[in-house]
């Protein structure tokens, strides 16, 4: 069977070195091409040709939106138009959940085969061949991918139709986004109070106000690093994901309304480009207190003898 990974960003390279080795001869492709000679080497075949990776049995993705999943599918040029009846796309990008329906659905229109397959976990998850893949398309589908998933992934769920692996990835990123900005929320009060970054940092993560947010990007923050995680201006496409279902299907979602705008006013004040704990900033500039190993230098007297 051939198989082509179009997709050789952060998470994209080491996924495509692991079923590299398991299956020498991929067909790599990305927009950069930077990744083609390390890959080469291992005995990949780069390719900037679409119909060349149209040819191919298979075809995972791993791109950066929906719009370039969009355009390479579908668009004058697309990969859609040529590939074979039967062949199969796997999509491990993180797209909106009725834009995977909805490519699934154009695809099989032309008796193609679609699973969207969205990883959870850090650049370094992806390197250990640990990530989290969350599974949507019919159950064949999913048993023929498996094994090419085992390649990457550690744990590997189907969670049902065309768009479930979309939908089970934006509830865990919501969930963890939230988490993030209600963390960029109150610290601040903590430091502006009187309490040292330090010592609430270690109460929070040692009590029941801990979480993967707090145990990560406390110490970043902590230590005034903003470039070690996924940069801001692209986790937002989870919150304008979930403010899409939330108006299309009629859901009240006031905790994800709050929390989203947090990182509006976050990638407004400039801070897009930074990861998700930059958000501290913009309650840092309110509260004229600074997050960091220094301890605070307002006690609670003087705060509350200026109220």
């Amino acid at each position: 069977m051939s198989i082509a990974f179009i997709g050789l960003g952060q998470m994209g390279l080491p996924m495509a070195t692991h079923l590299l080795r398991a299956h020498p001869g991929l067909r790599v492709s990305s927009a950069s091409g930077r990744a083609y000679p390390q890959l080469e080497r291992l005995g990949a075949c780069p390719t900037d040709d679409r119909r060349v990776l149209a040819a191919c049995d298979t075809v995972f993705l791993c791109l950066p939106d929906e719009q370039t999943v969009e355009e390479l599918l579908f668009s004058e040029q697309g990969l859609a138009q040529w590939m074979r009846p039967g062949s199969t796309v796997v999509d491990t990008s993180t797209i909106g959940y009725t834009q995977a329906v909805e490519a699934g659905r154009r695809l099989a229109a032309l008796g193609l085969r679609f699973m969207d397959a969205p990883v959870s976990g850090m650049p370094q998850r992806a390197a250990d061949a640990t990530l989290t893949a969350m599974c949507g398309g019919e159950p064949e589908v999913f048993a023929r991918m498996l094994p090419y998933l085992q390649t990457m992934a550690s744990t590997i769920l189907h969670m049902g139709p065309v768009g479930n692996g979309q939908l089970a990835k934006l509830i865990n990123q919501l969930l963890y986004n939230i988490n993030t900005a209600a963390l960029a929320e109150i610290m601040p009060m903590a430091c502006k109070l009187g309490l040292d970054a330090q010592q609430i940092t270690q109460v929070v993560n040692s009590g029941t106000g801990r979480s993967h947010a707090s145990e990560y990007f406390l110490p970043q923050i902590l230590a005034n690093n903003f470039s070690s995680g996924y940069a801001l201006q692209s986790a937002y496409k989870d919150m304008r994901h979930g403010a899409q279902i939330s108006a299309e299907m009629g859901l009240p979602l006031p905790v994800l309304g709050a929390a989203t705008t947090t990182y509006q006013t976050a990638l407004l004040r400039g801070h897009g480009s930074e990861d998700k704990g930059a958000m501290i900033k913009v309650f840092e500039a309110l509260l004229d207190v600074q997050f960091r190993h220094a301890p605070a230098t307002t006690d609670l007297l003087t705060f509350t003898q200026r109220l």
